[in-house]
C-alpha cells in the first residue's frame, strides 16, 4: 500500500492508516490523530470555493468561483485552490520562497496576500503533473463525531471568554 489523495489533491494518507485490507474505511478511533484532524477538515472542505477565486471574485460574486480540489498547508490553516490557479501556488511556493512557510499556519495568509497583490505564475508555468487513478471509486467514509477532536482541559489552565466585551478597534485576522 501507498500514499492516496482522499477527496482533493494535495494531502496525502497512508494507504494502511485509512483503509482496511478489503479497502473499506477504518473506524476513526483507529486512525492516529493527524489523520483524523485532516478527514475531518477534508469534509468541510469539498465543495468549497478555491480561495484564490474567491480575492477575485468576493462573496458577491462567489458562484463564479471554481471548487477547490486540491489542498496544501496544514488544517485550518490551509490553501484550497482549483486546478486553473494551481500553479499560481506552486510557483509561490517553489520559485517565490514560500516554501519557507512549509508546515507553518502563516502559508495560507502568506499566499493569499502574494496573491491578492497580482502575484500570479508566468504564462507557460509547467506546475506539478498529478495521476488520478479511479478517484470515483472510494467507499463512504465512516461517519465521523466531531466531539471525539474536543480536548478536556484541566480548570486551571481554561480561561472564559466574554464574546461581549471584545475590543472591535483591533484588526481581527478573517
Amino acid at each position: 500500500m501507498g500514499k492516496v489523495s482522499i477527496g482533493l489533491r494535495g494531502w496525502r494518507f497512508d494507504e494502511e492508516e485509512v483503509f482496511t485490507d478489503d479497502g473499506e474505511y477504518r473506524p476513526m478511533d483507529e486512525m492516529d490523530d493527524d489523520t483524523q484532524t485532516r478527514l475531518f477538515r477534508l469534509s468541510a472542505l469539498v465543495g468549497s470555493p478555491c480561495h484564490a477565486c474567491w480575492l477575485i471574485h468576493g462573496d458577491e460574486n462567489i458562484v463564479m468561483c471554481n471548487e477547490m480540489n486540491v489542498v496544501y498547508g496544514e488544517p485550518l490553516a490551509e490553501v484550497g485552490i482549483c486546478s486553473e490557479h494551481e500553479t499560481d501556488f506552486l510557483f509561490w511556493y517553489f520559485e517565490e520562497g514560500g516554501d519557507r512557510f512549509r508546515g507553518e499556519e502563516r502559508l495560507q495568509d502568506e499566499f493569499l496576500e502574494w496573491f491578492a497583490d497580482g502575484g500570479r505564475a508566468p504564462e507557460g508555468y509547467a506546475g506539478m503533473e498529478h495521476v488520478d487513478t479511479d478517484p470515483d471509486d472510494l467507499p463512504e467514509p465512516p461517519e465521523s463525531d466531531p466531539s471525539e477532536l474536543n480536548v478536556e482541559l484541566p480548570e486551571d489552565e481554561q480561561e472564559r471568554i466574554d464574546l461581549r466585551d471584545v475590543d472591535m478597534s483591533r484588526d481581527y485576522p478573517t
